[in-house]
């Protein structure tokens, strides 16, 4: 990505749709929702990343000469369609949540107002960015999680699809929580630290084990990380590790950072094992690295058995989701400008979570005052107002009778959408991934435990305010209607 042109990353229909808007004189101004229906992997919540990745790319949009020469070369769009796109540009609005905040489903992520054929152009793309990296950077909130604050490193490049999902799987797994990353392109790219050890090949090259510890160690005097299962893990590759420890010390050339890497065998077992070991030498403060296939799951039973793992390296099962490989955000019409007025539009389906919710919108995150964790999102139209000094009545959209009564100064409010583009230009400035991921941190915290938990977490509430319930309903009612006449 980056300066790439990305204009025709996009579903052919796309531009078929956008010919038939241009013929037919359509192109009044409309609003898309991004929002996704279901949190992936079993999750409570999601986090949203991708936003800067948006904002290139729609900086970038323009449709070059050989992209209007290959438009031309299918035969399916006419002279006066691909003359208004040579100019083409994006010149509409867009409000985004922040990366690295917390989302639930049903609440839009992205807000884009915009002329239809500008709208319907960027759909695809959007929804690419916005959905591989909040996936990737929800999963590495559960893996962090699992791992109680312990540093966990993004090692999966080798195993991503393809060399973009590596290095952006990279920058989303660092906002989600990952202190690092082994590909170097993701860390130079995005000034995020670049970590790892070494191989079995490493090893496997020299005539015997203590050999390749004793040069790796001399090569790396402050990170001397030993990849000790390449044999035999108890009985060569942490005495041989022990000794080139000793070696160091008495030499007074003590790493400041050091310690072992378990990769394959019971983590559980040989982790305890080689824990006693090394503290028995006198080398308490080495690291017990793991890696080997990991997840959330596996690290919670690991440190639920006991291990002494302090330090982890999370690949593929990270940068594939490989539980929940798709994040399945949707871009869906909510409203038509005719006349100066927003006229709100609506998507029936016989599953009641796949009803959209019309109209132009915005999200209010509900803190709880004392604690401050978050106690429901409220959707509501975007000139409805809120003071903390009233009480707040929240219900549930599909459970109308579940109601919850906020009294007075108990509860604080926030706007989560913020403003990204006006009239075409970005006014909103991106932090840096490393800031995004300390904010991501501090909004994980907002999360109750309940909602935290790897397995059957609590929902949080995501009501509709009332003045858009009702909307919503005046709508299914008047589309009732229409089709029994």
């Amino acid at each position: 990505m980056g300066n790439e042109n990305l204009t025709l990353l996009t579903d052919f229909y796309e531009l078929t749709m956008m010919q038939g808007y241009y013929k037919n004189n359509s192109n009044d101004t409309v609003i898309f929702d991004v929002f996704y229906r279901n949190n992936p992997s079993g999750s409570g919540y999601a986090i949203c990343a991708g936003l800067e990745q948006v904002i290139e790319y729609i900086k970038s949009i323009h449709f070059s000469k050989e992209d209007i020469a290959y438009l031309r070369s299918l035969n399916m769009f006419d002279e006066d369609f691909l003359n208004y796109l040579t100019d083409f540009k994006f010149t509409g609005d867009i409000h985004g949540v922040p990366e690295g905040t917390v989302v639930f489903p049903m609440e839009p992520l992205l807000k884009v107002i915009a002329p239809i054929m500008e709208a319907q152009l960027i759909e695809t793309a959007v929804l690419n960015i916005i959905n591989h990296q909040s996936l990737i950077a929800t999963k590495a909130s559960r893996v962090c999680y699992a791992a109680k604050g312990e540093p966990v490193m993004e090692f999966g490049l080798r195993r991503a699809q393809g060399p973009d999902a590596g290095t952006y799987g990279a920058r989303a797994a660092v906002i989600g929580g990952c202190n690092g990353t082994s590909n170097v392109l993701a860390a130079k790219k995005f000034d995020v630290p670049a970590l790892g050890t070494h191989a079995h090949s490493w090893i496997m090259s020299f005539d015997d084990e203590i050999t390749a510890f004793r040069e790796y160690a001399a090569l790396y005097p402050n990170n001397a990380t030993l990849l000790v299962d390449t044999y035999d893990t108890l009985r060569s590759g942490v005495p041989n590790a022990i000794k080139v420890f000793t070696e160091l010390r008495d030499a007074g050339n003590m790493p400041k950072r050091y310690g072992i890497r378990l990769d394959s065998g019971d983590l559980a077992y040989l982790s305890k094992k080689a824990r006693k070991m090394l503290d028995a030498a006198g080398f308490k403060e080495a690291s017990i690295v793991a890696s080997s296939d990991l997840d959330e799951y596996l690290i919670d039973s690991l440190k639920t058995q006991g291990a002494a793992i302090n330090s982890w390296g999370v690949g593929t099962n990270l940068i594939t989701s490989k539980d929940c490989p798709a994040f399945g955000g949707v871009y869906k019409l909510a409203a038509i400008k005719k006349d100066g007025k927003f006229i709100p539009k609506i998507k029936l389906s016989e599953n009641p979570w796949k009803i959209t919710n019309p109209g132009n919108k915005t999200v209010y995150r509900i803190y709880d005052k004392e604690t401050g964790k978050i106690k429901a999102d409220l959707i509501s139209m975007a000139d409805e107002k809120y003071s903390e000094d009233n009480p707040l009545k929240l219900f549930d959209p599909l459970a109308t009778w579940k109601k919850t009564y906020l009294k007075a100064g108990t509860y604080t409010l926030r706007e989560i959408l913020k403003p990204i583009f006006k009239d075409g230009k970005c006014i909103y400035k991106s932090p840096s991934v490393m800031e995004i991921r300390e904010y991501c941190l501090k909004e994980q915290d907002t999360l109750w435990d309940e909602t935290r938990r790897l397995v059957n977490p609590h929902d949080v509430y995501v009501d509709l305010s009332n003045e858009l319930y009702q909307l919503k309903n005046q709508l299914l009612d008047n589309i009732n209607i229409n089709n029994l006449n």
